[in-house]
């Protein structure tokens, strides 16, 4: 019996993939469509890789949630078990499983263009690296797509070959800039003015309204009533700069003991970062929590917000404790000095260094009235990012590229 090739099995391979993704989309195409679609498909497609919950993905969240509210026609692509869909989903919106094998996998980029070109997307949104090149293979095998690229963080994309590539590509219409901050990142990397757009972040206001602390909160955590409750929520990943945050706890506790912090997060570096704490001493002290899908309640708990970041694209976190009226202490790093006005309506300290991160912490834990001041100015000036305003910037940046609103249809003499 012949021995079958590598190429004839790539073949077969390939060939069973596009059998199974037609039976598929034909299976999808004959359930009823959702309400807000009766009228038309949908014409934006949005793709997120990623499977944890995290900010990008609550920007994600709301953009789909907002603009389905404002009957534009769009929908999600993410992988089978993200969080992202299943959330989506449940909230009623249009959520499309669809497998995903890192950036290099062609077929999920074929995927995506028969889904375009069989359901009308004119328009590919990725909102994250690895999505883009996943739709960068979908305008491969789509040409007539509009590609939208989110870039989310400050980091410099000439050290790595594979995202200097992707994010110079010619097919790409627009990159959206959470901040001022990433768009001079981005034009120092050589990308051309006319392709960049700034829409920061966006958050809903009310979601935290109905929140109610519990009453047993303290106790449950361990945390004495009469201690100044100092917390953070971030991933634990390196841009996150958690070492700084540790440091600046432990010159915290050596000056005062009627602090305690807590810790809302996981991530690649949890292991490191306990670790850390336990050579400061600081576990009798600290909560770490990990994740939350009850991240509210502890917003609301703490008396003092703090991020140590020193990479961040925008820092969505710190906007959401300004919204329930904390006051925050923050890193000058990246797009943070973006939403956070020294001595207005937070502190900030230069990034790296724990001693005058330390300084800022500790002045507001011995000032009650400068930590009322601060939030109160907080949660009026959050207004200015209101999701509301964040949708209706996307909405322009679609008619910027002819997208109509009304039969998905191209505006003649606009767009590419």
């Amino acid at each position: 019996m012949a021995r079958i090739g590598f190429g004839q099995k790539f073949c077969i391979w390939c060939v069973l993939e596009i059998f199974e993704f037609v039976v598929r989309s034909e299976n999808e195409t004959m359930s009823p469509p959702h309400s807000a679609f009766s009228k038309s498909f949908p014409a934006i497609l949005h793709v997120d890789d990623g499977m944890h919950w995290r900010g990008g993905q609550q920007q994600v969240f709301y953009l789909l949630k907002g603009l389905t509210e404002k009957n534009i026609p769009t929908a999600l692509v993410s992988p089978p078990g993200s969080m992202l869909g299943a959330r989506s989903k449940e909230a009623g919106l249009c959520s499309i499983p669809l497998t995903m094998r890192g950036e290099m996998d062609f077929m999920a980029g074929f995927r995506i263009a028969s889904l375009c070109k069989t359901r009308g997307f004119k328009i590919l949104q990725a909102h994250t690296g690895h999505a883009l090149s996943l739709c960068l293979w979908a305008k491969l095998f789509y040409p007539p797509l509009q590609l939208i690229a989110v870039r989310r963080v400050d980091f410099h994309i000439g050290k790595n070959l594979l995202s200097r590539w992707k994010y110079t590509h010619p097919w790409i219409d627009r990159i959206v800039c959470l901040s001022r901050a990433i768009q001079e990142v981005l034009l120092a990397d050589g990308i051309p003015k006319e392709k960049l757009v700034v829409i920061p972040s966006g958050i809903d206001l009310h979601r935290f309204d109905s929140v109610q602390v519990p009453n047993d909160f303290r106790k449950k955590w361990g945390i004495p009533e009469d201690h100044v409750l100092i917390g953070t929520v971030a991933a634990m990943a390196g841009h996150k700069d958690y070492p700084t945050f540790l440091s600046s706890a432990r010159m915290v506790l050596d000056r005062t003991d009627r602090v305690s912090f807590c810790v809302v997060g996981d991530g690649p570096e949890e292991k490191k970062v306990h670790q850390m704490a336990e050579s400061l001493g600081l576990l009798p002290h600290i909560r770490f929590v990990g994740f939350r899908s009850d991240v509210e309640i502890f917003l609301k708990a703490f008396d003092i917000f703090v991020l140590s970041s020193k990479k961040e694209g925008l820092g969505t976190s710190l906007l959401d404790a300004q919204a329930v009226g904390i006051p925050v202490v923050a890193c000058a790093s990246g797009g943070i000095p973006e939403i956070v006005i020294h001595e207005k309506n937070g502190l900030l300290v230069p990034s790296q260094n724990p001693l005058l991160l330390a300084e800022a912490i500790l002045r507001l834990v011995n000032d009650a009235t400068l930590r009322k001041r601060l939030g109160q100015t907080g949660r009026i000036m959050v207004q200015a990012f209101d999701i509301t305003h964040t949708v209706e910037k996307y909405i322009a940046l679609y008619e910027e590229l002819g997208y109509s609103g009304e039969n998905g249809e191209r505006k003649r003499g606009n767009g590419k």
